[in-house]
């Protein structure tokens, strides 16, 4: 984890992303990547086009690097190599072009944590970053003064396709010799035995080479609910979980999982794209 994208939009909630980044990359010696993009019309920014307005596309350059001095001048980015990025792209294709150019490591994104998933930091597009990123994001929904890891939580049906995502969480559970807890949420249209159950979460677990875990069967009336009541009865540092690309996250597991999971969960949440 050498190269960590924070995309923002100067707010409270981005700025407590940038501060667990902060304490990563100090932790892991790596460099922060600060995206802020703006989504003017391309005519706007295009010189060679007729109706180009560039005042107005310059403006918002200019003041976006004010914001970037203010944010630059904070006492805990002292020491951190940091690079500001200001990029004329919808939000989720800026992030997109620039984890592909630095070849980013890490995600690390602030969540309102209200109403919906699509409120999210910079708005609807944060589900498709979220949805469509082949980096591992990692959604902070509040304040971590000390950012630590002990008991991470990976929901999942165990079938093979889930064992090159859970290799990375493994990798990240592995910086903070934190415990995997893994779970399987049992519900009444979807039900495993406990014995069958468990052979199967062994069986994928020994694929990974990662000897810190536990397996956890939960009932309750969804999937939803039993990730956020297991995660809370153990106290859970961060929940992880995986996405399906386009299909996004209604295509979690075998069924459709909403993403009232992301927004609801109060405990940080870490997803992985299914290659």
């Amino acid at each position: 984890m050498k190269k960590i994208l924070i995309p923002t939009d100067f707010s409270e909630q981005a700025e407590n992303a940038l501060k667990v980044a902060t304490q990563l990359a100090q932790k892991h010696h790596a460099e922060i990547y600060l995206l802020h993009t703006l989504e003017l019309p391309m005519q706007k920014v295009d010189p060679l086009s007729s109706s180009a307005n560039l005042p107005e596309a310059m403006y918002f350059m200019q003041l976006a690097h004010k914001h970037f001095e203010t944010l630059l001048e904070k006492d805990y980015l002292k020491g951190i190599n940091v690079h500001e990025i200001v990029e004329f792209y919808e939000t989720f294709r800026g992030v997109y072009q620039v984890c592909k150019k630095h070849q980013i490591d890490l995600i690390v994104m602030g969540s309102h944590g209200t109403n919906s998933f699509r409120e999210m930091l910079i708005g609807s597009n944060t589900e498709k970053v979220v949805r469509t990123s082949e980096v591992p994001v990692l959604v902070i929904k509040k304040e971590h003064p000390a950012f630590k890891i002990n008991d991470f939580v990976f929901a999942s049906n165990f079938k093979d396709y889930y064992q090159a995502p859970y290799k990375k969480a493994t990798e990240f559970a592995t910086l903070f010799d934190a415990k995997m807890h893994l779970l399987m949420v049992n519900t009444a249209g979807h039900f495993m035995t406990t014995h069958d159950a468990k052979e199967r979460m062994h069986a994928f677990a020994k694929t990974a080479h990662f000897d810190n875990y536990s397996v956890n069967i939960y009932n309750d009336i969804n999937v939803e609910k039993g990730i956020m009541n297991f995660s809370q009865s153990i106290k859970a540092d961060l929940i992880g979980m995986c996405t399906h690309g386009r299909q996004g996250l209604s295509s979690f597991f075998n069924g459709s999982i909403s993403e009232d999971l992301v927004n609801n969960a109060k405990r940080p949440v870490m997803t992985f794209k299914i290659d």
